[in-house]
C-alpha cells in the first residue's frame, strides 16, 4: 500500500463503507456528505497542506515578477529613453488594475471556484510578464552610440574629433535620419505595451492572495491555520529579495545577448552606456508563475476540513504554555480567524446582496470605518511608511548607481541581500514581541512610536553620506539647462562633435569627464587586448594635458566605499520600520467593531494602494528628475538623464524619505495620546462604578498577569 496523505499517526485506511460512516457532515463543506470520500482521502489535491505549499510558491513567484521591474528600473530608462517620472508611473501602474478590482473580492467571497480563479489570475500574471519582455524583441538592437554609422564599430570613428571642413557643424535641431515617424511610433508602442503589461499584472494578482488565505482558513484545522498562514507569509516575503537577486544576475548580461553584433562589444558593466538583459528576468519569472499556476486547476472548490492538529505544533504550543494548549484562542488564531470565519458584517451578508446593493452599502460602511480615530491614524501612519517603502524599493537601486558609481547588478545584490532580509526580520521580531509580551493597545502604540522614532533618527546621517558630483566639461550644474555649442571646451579647436553623442571618457590627471572623445579633442583610438576583456583608450587629445591616452568610461568615484555604511543604515532603518507592521495591524483589528473587521482590513489595503503605492513612485521619480543637469535628447524630446547633481539628488531623495518617516511618527504619537486618554477615561469610569482598577485588555491572549504589568 502506498503512502497516504494525512496526519501522522492516523489509523490505517478503512473500507469504503466504514469510511463513509466515519465521514461526518461537519467535515464536509456546507454540511453535505460527500459520495467521493475515498477520492478525498487519496488525492493529493484534497490536502490543505499541499495547497499551502503550492500557494507559497505561487505568491513567491508573483512577488518576484512584480518586484523585478524595480530592480531594473534604471536599465529600462536607459534602454527606452524614459525619465524617472515616467518609469515611476510605470512601476506604480500595476496598482491601478489591482485597486480597481480588489473591492469586489469581498463581494464574490466563496461564491466562485477559488482555486480555479487563482489559477486564471496566475496565468494572466505570467502573460503580463511575457508582455513586459516583448519590447526587447520588437525593438531594434541597442546602439550605445547613436551617432555612429551602421557599417563601423559603434564607438569608433564617430566619436572622434573630425574636422569641420569634412563634417558639417552640428545644429541643435534634430535633423538626423533616425528621427522618423516610424521611430516615434515604435517608441510610443513600446511604452504602451509596458503600461498595458503592468495593468494586467495588477489585475492578475487580485484573486491570488485574498482567495488563497480564505481557502486555507476555511479548510485547515483551527489550530493549524495560523501556522499555515505564517509559513505562507514567510515564504512570500522572500519574493522581493529574489527579485532583486535575479535582477543582479540578469543585468550582468548584455541586453542583446541573443543578437550580439559581429565582433562583440567593447563595453563593460561599469560603463554608463551599459544596458543589461532586463527582459530575461521577466521571462524567467513568468515561467515560474506559469508552472506554479498548474496545480490550481486540479484543486476542488471545497475540500474536507482538516480534522487533526499537527502533533509537533501541539507540542510547541504546550512547551511555550500557549493559550492554545489550554483551549483558548491564540493571538494569531484570533487575528486570522475573526476576519475570515467569525465575520458577521458586510462580507458575510454579501452573498445575499446583488452587485448593485453591495456597491450601495460599501460607501456607508467605509465612512463609518474611517470615522474611527485609531483606525484612521493607523492607516495614515501606514500610508506614510508605505510611501517611504514604495519610493525606496523603486529608486534605491538607481540612487546607489548614481550616488556611489556602482553597477546596477551590485546595487541589486546589496538590496536583495541586506535590505529585504532586514525588513523580514523586523516583521518577525515585531510579531514575536506582540506575542510573547502580550502587549496591550498602549504598549503596541508605544512600540510603533519607538520603531518610527529610531527609524527617523537613522535617516539623519544619510544626508551626509554621498559622493560629490563629477566634474563634467562643458556642463553647468544648474538643473534643466541643456548644453549648447558655447558650453563645449574651446580646446577642441576645429572639431565637429555631434550633440546627441554619448561616449564618456575620463582624464585621470584632473578627474574631469568629457561627454565624448570628440569634446576632448581626441583624434585616435587604441584598444589594448587582455585575456578576458579589451580596454579602450583615446589618444592625441587636445584638451588633455600631454594628449593622453585616456581611458574610456566615466571617472571612478572617490567615495564608493561609503555604499556599504549607507546600506547598513538603510537596512537597519528598514528593520525598525518593519517592526511596526504587526502591532499597528493589531491596533486595527482591536480598534474597530467586530462586524467591520474584515472590511476594515480590505479598506486598509485599498487606501495603502491608492495613497501610497500608486503616487509614491511618481513623486520620487519627479523629485529625482529635478536634480538632472544633463538630459539626453531623442528626436527633439527629452529622454533619459545622463548626469545628476549628486548633492541635490541625495538631499531630495533622502529628504522625501525623512518627510514620510516624520509623518508616520506624528501619527503614532497621536495614536498613543488618544489611547492614553481613552485609558484614563476608562479608569475613571471603573473607579466610580467598581472599587479598584480595571485591567487593560491585551491585544494578545496570554497568561493572567497582575494589573500593574499592563499599565503603560
Amino acid at each position: 500500500m502506498g503512502p497516504r496523505i494525512g496526519p501522522v499517526g492516523e489509523e490505517p485506511q478503512m473500507s469504503d463503507k466504514d469510511t463513509k460512516a466515519m465521514m461526518s457532515t461537519e467535515d464536509i463543506p456546507q454540511g453535505k456528505a460527500s459520495p467521493n470520500s475515498k477520492d478525498f482521502q487519496r488525492s493529493v489535491f484534497y490536502s490543505i497542506k499541499f495547497f499551502v505549499l503550492c500557494h507559497s510558491l505561487l505568491q513567491l513567484a508573483q512577488l518576484m515578477i512584480s518586484g523585478y521591474l524595480k530592480s531594473s528600473i534604471s536599465t529600462v530608462e536607459k534602454r527606452f529613453g524614459l525619465s524617472s517620472q515616467t518609469s515611476g508611473l510605470l512601476a506604480a501602474f500595476n496598482e491601478v488594475g489591482n485597486t480597481a478590482l480588489i473591492v469586489f473580492v469581498s463581494y464574490f467571497g466563496s461564491r466562485v471556484h477559488r482555486p480555479r480563479l487563482i489559477g486564471y489570475g496566475a496565468v494572466l500574471v505570467a502573460l503580463a510578464g511575457l508582455l513586459m519582455s516583448l519590447p526587447h524583441f520588437i525593438s531594434e538592437p541597442y546602439r550605445y552610440d547613436h551617432a555612429s554609422p551602421v557599417d563601423m564599430p559603434q564607438d569608433f570613428e564617430a566619436s572622434l574629433c573630425q574636422s569641420k571642413t569634412l563634417v558639417p557643424d552640428p545644429t541643435p535641431a534634430p535633423s538626423n535620419s533616425s528621427c522618423s515617424s516610424y521611430t516615434e511610433t515604435q517608441h510610443l508602442a513600446v511604452v504602451g505595451i509596458m503600461f498595458t503589461a503592468q495593468t494586467l499584472l495588477g489585475v492578475g494578482g487580485v484573486p491570488i492572495q485574498p482567495f488563497g488565505i480564505s481557502y486555507i482558513d476555511d479548510f485547515a484545522h483551527n489550530s493549524n491555520s495560523p501556522l499555515y498562514l505564517g509559513i505562507l507569509f514567510a515564504v512570500t516575503m522572500m519574493g522581493p529579495g529574489m527579485a532583486y537577486g535575479l535582477g543582479g544576475l540578469m543585468l550582468r548580461l548584455y541586453v542583446d545577448i541573443d543578437r550580439m553584433p559581429e565582433g562583440g562589444i567593447s563595453l563593460t558593466s561599469k560603463d554608463p552606456r551599459w544596458v543589461g538583459a532586463w527582459w530575461l528576468g521577466f521571462l524567467i519569472s513568468a515561467g515560474a508563475v506559469a508552472l506554479a499556476a498548474v496545480p490550481y486547476f486540479f484543486f476542488p472548490k471545497e475540500m474536507p476540513k482538516e480534522k487533526h492538529e499537527l502533533r509537533f505544533w501541539r507540542k510547541v504550543l504546550t512547551v511555550s504554555d500557549s493559550p492554545v494548549s489550554r483551549g483558548e484562542d491564540s493571538p494569531s488564531e484570533q487575528s486570522l480567524q475573526e476576519p475570515l470565519e467569525k465575520q458577521d458584517g458586510l462580507v458575510q451578508i454579501a452573498p445575499d446582496l446583488t452587485v448593485i446593493q453591495f456597491i450601495k452599502v460599501f460607501p456607508r460602511v467605509l465612512l463609518r470605518t474611517l470615522r474611527h480615530p485609531i483606525f484612521l491614524l493607523v492607516v495614515l501612519s501606514q500610508v506614510c511608511m508605505s510611501s517611504m517603502v514604495a519610493g525606496m524599493a523603486t529608486f534605491l537601486p538607481k540612487f546607489l548607481e548614481r550616488q556611489f558609481s556602482v553597477t546596477a547588478s551590485y546595487a541589486n545584490l546589496l538590496i536583495g541581500g541586506l535590505t529585504i532580509p532586514s525588513a523580514i526580520i523586523g516583521i518577525v521580531v515585531g510579531g514575536m514581541l506582540v506575542k510573547r509580551l502580550h502587549l496591550g493597545p498602549m504598549r503596541c502604540g508605544a512600540l510603533c512610536l519607538l520603531g518610527a522614532l529610531f527609524c527617523l533618527l537613522l535617516s539623519l546621517p544619510l544626508f551626509f553620506m554621498g559622493c560629490p558630483t563629477h566634474q563634467i566639461a562643458g556642463i553647468t550644474h544648474e538643473p534643466g539647462n541643456l548644453p549648447g555649442l558655447e558650453q563645449f571646451p574651446a580646446c577642441r579647436g576645429n572639431c565637429s562633435c555631434p550633440l546627441d553623442d554619448f561616449n564618456p571618457i575620463c582624464d585621470p590627471s584632473t578627474h574631469v569627464e568629457y561627454l565624448t572623445p570628440c569634446q576632448a579633442g581626441c583624434t585616435s583610438r587604441v584598444v589594448q587586448e587582455a585575456l578576458d576583456k579589451s580596454q579602450v583608450f583615446y589618444a592625441n587629445c587636445s584638451c588633455v594635458v600631454g594628449g593622453g591616452p585616456v581611458p574610456a568610461g566615466s571617472c571612478d568615484s572617490a567615495c564608493s566605499h561609503l555604499v556599504l555604511p549607507f546600506m547598513f543604515l538603510v537596512s537597519l532603518g528598514a528593520a525598525l520600520a518593519s517592526l511596526t507592521h504587526t502591532p499597528s495591524f493589531m491596533l486595527i483589528l482591536r480598534g474597530v467593531k467586530k462586524e467591520d473587521k474584515t472590511l476594515a482590513v480590505g479598506i486598509q489595503f485599498m487606501l495603502l494602494r491608492v495613497l501610497a503605492w500608486m503616487p509614491s513612485p511618481v513623486i520620487h521619480g519627479s523629485a529625482i528628475d529635478t536634480t538632472c543637469v544633463y538630459w539626453a535628447q531623442s528626436c527633439g524630446r527629452r529622454a533619459v538623464c545622463r548626469y545628476y547633481d549628486h548633492d541635490l539628488l541625495r538631499n531630495r531623495f533622502v529628504g522625501l524619505q525623512f518627510f514620510f518617516k516624520t509623518g508616520s511618527l506624528a501619527c503614532f504619537a497621536l495614536i498613543l495620546a488618544i489611547l492614553r486618554q481613552q485609558d484614563k477615561e476608562e479608569r475613571t469610569q471603573v473607579t466610580v462604578s467598581i472599587p479598584g482598577l480595571q485591567q487593560q485588555q491585551p491585544l494578545v491572549s496570554g497568561p493572567e498577569k497582575k494589573p500593574e504589568e499592563f499599565r503603560a
